[in-house]
């Protein structure tokens, strides 16, 4: 059999023999590079423990430097320009825009249905893409959508605007998420989150502060109204810091930059050390991890949690309004919100530090929805100001801090593979907000002062959390003694794991209560 000549001179025979050869060698490599991931993970493993401290401490420095503080300020604008329309409220925005009845609360809503659009392609997408430069790209975009709601001129536009800018929103706090359990242990991840989501806590408390200069300083400022510049501004600042995000945020431990790759191999190890599994991007297709994610049945009940607690803090989107009734002026209003949000911030900050020392999550979130119940009752009940004042303070510092725990729950919970948590983190975070799409009726303007009805239904929401987180903790128990019973003894005295299927997990591998 004759064979043709190809350009280069080789016969096709000689060319597949050559290709057969680059994959063989290719195979050779990787498994290679595997063998030397193992010797080096089998040292880390050799170690005492005090190399393990003195390591972990080092790492941890660069990681929180490189990560945490971006990552802060990201959320700290996305949350302001998310909700910047309750400062903007206090302004003339709906005398300007000739808004009524409640077209505020369809601008408030309207923003949610992009949002929960882009939540789950963008947790998949972001799975194969480094995600630095995923986040600081739509940082840019909404940043930029954000700025031109300065230029509405009618209610319809403002409508088109919160959509897009929703949809716009919509990769960042799950991406965020993401990347931060692909970094931290499950023990480590609670704490970090806490301060993370500090970011919407600071800026309810900075938002208010800036609302306030802005709107008291710069009210017809070269004829533009407060509110248009209160857009300006925040989305200028958004744009900013989105250069910065592109550059400076990590990847994963593997093919982060500013590591050194002992110290890569080693970030990757502690993820391993931690659940038994790696935490490998191309180690499942898109589509199996998120097959994955649809058939564990646990994924529904977080779900339902984390959907509950975001409807029992919609009274924020209209703290400013609630406070208001107490008799406040416009600046007044929009000063008092601060300090009840950096209260906020410290209480988070104080229970996720305990619920990660203590390695429990179901408890801390029933004692703080009990806060929450708490606050609402007295608000509803009550015009006395001190009373109702100091309800403003335990509404946020119970579910607000109470929802920190609930996503660093559903984090640590789904830990492996990588798009199998990515696409649980998403759906989680998608159908939770939902509860912002109708959350906003609760509070209708004709309801004020004490709103009694939205009240009510918010503190009959917080038990209801309270409630779910228990029967949460009930299946994760039961679910932890299956796992101990497959964990059993040989014949030679070796403890065997008989783990089978898609509930399979990691030796001695045991889900967080």
């Amino acid at each position: 059999m004759a064979f043709t000549k190809e350009r280069d001179g080789k016969t096709l025979a000689e060319k597949v023999v050559s290709d057969e050869e680059r994959r063989s060698h290719s195979i050779s490599r990787r498994r290679g590079s595997a063998d030397i991931q193992q010797a080096i993970f089998a040292e880390f493993a050799s170690r005492d423990a005090a190399y393990h401290q003195t390591k972990t401490k080092e790492l941890l420095r660069q990681v929180d430097w490189h990560l945490l503080p971006l990552l802060i300020m990201m959320y700290l604008l996305n949350f302001l320009d998310r909700n910047n329309l309750a400062q903007a409220r206090l302004g003339t925005l709906e005398e300007d825009l000739g808004m009524t009845g409640t077209d505020f609360n369809l601008a408030t809503s309207i923003l949610f249905v992009g949002y929960l659009l882009m939540q789950l392609p963008s947790n998949l997408i972001i799975t194969r893409v480094r995600p630095s430069i995923y986040l600081g790209v739509v940082m840019m975009i909404w940043g930029t959508i954000s700025a031109a709601q300065a230029a509405v001129q009618s209610f319809p536009a403002l409508i088109a605007c919160r959509f897009l800018l929703g949809f716009a929103e919509a990769p960042f706090f799950p991406g965020a998420i993401m990347i931060m359990s692909s970094w931290y242990t499950r023990s480590e991840l609670a704490v970090r989150i806490a301060f993370f989501y500090a970011g919407s806590s600071l800026a309810n408390a900075f938002g208010g502060l800036l609302g306030a200069g802005v709107l008291g300083n710069l009210e017809g400022a070269h004829g533009i109204s407060g509110w248009r510049w209160l857009f300006i501004i925040e989305g200028v600042i958004t744009i900013g810091v989105a250069f910065v995000a592109g550059w400076y945020l990590p990847d994963y431990p593997l093919n982060t930059r500013w590591l050194s790759e002992e110290d890569r191999h080693y970030a990757q190890w502690r993820l391993i050390d931690d659940t038994g599994e790696a935490d490998i991007s191309a180690a499942t297709s898109v589509w199996e991890g998120l097959k994955l994610a649809l058939r564990d049945p646990r994924l529904y009940l977080f779900t339902l949690l984390q959907h509950s607690s975001i409807l029992s803090q919609t009274f924020q989107y209209f703290f400013p309004s609630i406070i208001r009734q107490l008799g406040y002026g416009r600046i007044q209003t929009l000063l008092i919100t601060a300090p009840v949000w950096i209260g906020t911030f410290l209480v988070s900050v104080v229970v996720t530090y305990t619920s990660g020392r203590t390695g429990d999550r179901s408890i801390h979130i029933m004692c703080l929805m009990s806060i929450s119940f708490v606050g609402n009752i007295i608000a509803t009940t009550t015009t006395n100001l001190p009373a109702r004042f100091f309800a403003m303070f335990l509404m946020p510092m119970g579910a607000v801090s109470a929802y920190q725990i609930i996503v660093t729950w559903v984090a640590n919970s789904f830990p492996r593979p990588l798009v199998k948590r990515s696409a649980c983190i998403s759906i989680a975070n998608m159908i939770a907000n939902c509860a912002n799409i109708y959350g906003p009726y609760m509070y209708p303007s004709s309801h004020g002062p004490r709103y009694i009805p939205g009240g009510s239904a918010t503190a009959a929401v917080a038990i209801w959390v309270a409630l779910l987180a228990f029967v949460v903790r009930l299946v994760l128990i039961r679910t932890n003694k299956r796992l101990a019973e497959k964990e059993v003894l040989d014949s030679e005295g070796n403890m065997q794991n008989l783990q089978e299927g898609r509930d399979a997990r990691a030796f001695g591998f045991r889900y967080i209560l």
